[in-house]
């Protein structure tokens, strides 16, 4: 693992249309109801049998509601032979801090390719948690 990099740093990747892949590690239903625009959902309990799917990418960033359970996906796909020459690192803070700061994207996968939901962000769900 690289390190950890502010959710600064990983809106300024999108921006660029860096090449990186923004892996979300929770399960599909909080993946679905809001993340990263851009990013892929690869649950935590499915990193080790998909790790293969991450074997071309230069840069990972993996994130997670709070920047902690992203740590330990950053630390295990690091130990993967496939993974080695790839730039891995966790978004601090998690999609929480991203979120508050830039917002979230929810509802269907067209809207995070277009970007059209770019504005919704977590305060929209109400009561709801964006996770």
């Amino acid at each position: 693992m690289d390190g950890e990099i502010s959710p600064d740093d990983v809106k300024e990747l999108l921006e660029s249309d860096a090449d990186v892949r923004i892996v979300d590690i929770r399960d599909q239903h909080s993946f679905s109801h809001s993340r990263i625009p851009g990013s892929e959902n690869v649950p935590f309990q499915e990193l080790t049998s998909r790790v293969e799917e991450l074997e071309d990418a230069s840069r990972i960033v993996t994130v997670c509601p709070h920047g902690k359970a992203s740590v330990q996906a950053a630390q295990l796909l690091s130990s993967y032979e496939g993974t080695a020459d790839a730039q891995i690192e966790s978004m601090e803070g998690g999609l929480e801090k991203y979120g508050m700061k830039f917002g979230l994207v929810a509802g269907s996968t067209e809207a995070s390719a277009d970007g059209a939901g770019d504005t919704e962000s977590s305060a929209d769900a109400g009561a709801e948690s964006p996770f």
